[in-house]
């Protein structure tokens, strides 16, 4: 895989039923900035485990594959792995967005939002940074109230770890998640902090305002 700040050319392997969706993909990727190269594709998440598509830095999901049913759970299993997974679908729903988030997803795409997008949510993703584009910003910011963002039950029980522990990976062995979901998940609070005009770019921060919202209390620190 590239190693951190992009030192080797990012690569993904591309999941989705769908031939035509599978070359524009590779067309995007290939001739974005920086260009991606596409180790593997198919219409099975299997591609995701073997060859050239097991050691891709990026895997990119559709979440429906040739049924109704969103793969969640191959989803859930692939960032159990450790691997950095941006979700495209034709799907604009909140609630799917939010859900594959919370299984670890470091985006979520839908195939109306263009290469731009799915460029730059890839780059964030091989470097494992979460990324938002417009889609996913409407799902979090309705993922909140006036002043008080919404977390989920996951997320509180990683924000609370993280101000009891002395580091991320003591977090990831407690709770039995891999670092990228310990970071994935923090990153996901600091967008939700944002969104509702609380920023809170630090730890020390996040402790101000977890205090604030009563999700933890002094004597708990």
């Amino acid at each position: 895989m590239a190693e951190e700040g992009l030192s080797a050319v990012v690569s993904a392997v591309v999941i989705d039923d769908h031939p035509a969706v599978r070359t524009g993909v590779a067309h995007w990727l290939s001739s974005g900035t920086p260009a991606i190269r596409v180790a593997a594709d198919g219409d099975d998440v299997r591609v995701a485990w073997v060859g050239d598509g097991a050691t891709a830095d990026v895997v990119i999901l559709d979440l429906h594959l040739g049924g109704p049913a969103p793969v969640t759970g191959e989803l859930r299993r692939l960032v159990q792995a450790g691997r950095r997974v941006v979700v495209y679908s034709m799907r604009a729903d909140d609630a799917i967005a939010l859900r594959c988030l919370e299984l670890g997803a470091l985006s979520y795409l839908t195939k109306a939002e263009g290469a731009d997008h799915l460029v730059q949510a890839t780059v964030a993703a091989a470097e494992g940074r979460a990324y938002t584009p417009p889609s996913l910003a409407g799902a979090l910011a309705g993922d909140r109230s006036a002043h008080r963002p919404v977390l989920s039950a996951r997320e509180t029980e990683v924000l609370v770890e993280w101000f009891q522990s002395e580091s991320k990976d003591f977090v990831a062995q407690r709770l039995g998640i891999s670092l990228s979901t310990v970071n994935t998940h923090l990153e996901h609070i600091r967008v939700k902090y944002a969104m509702s005009g609380r920023e809170a770019p630090t730890k020390a921060a996040l402790v101000a305002r977890a205090i604030q919202d009563g999700l933890v209390r002094l004597d708990d620190l």
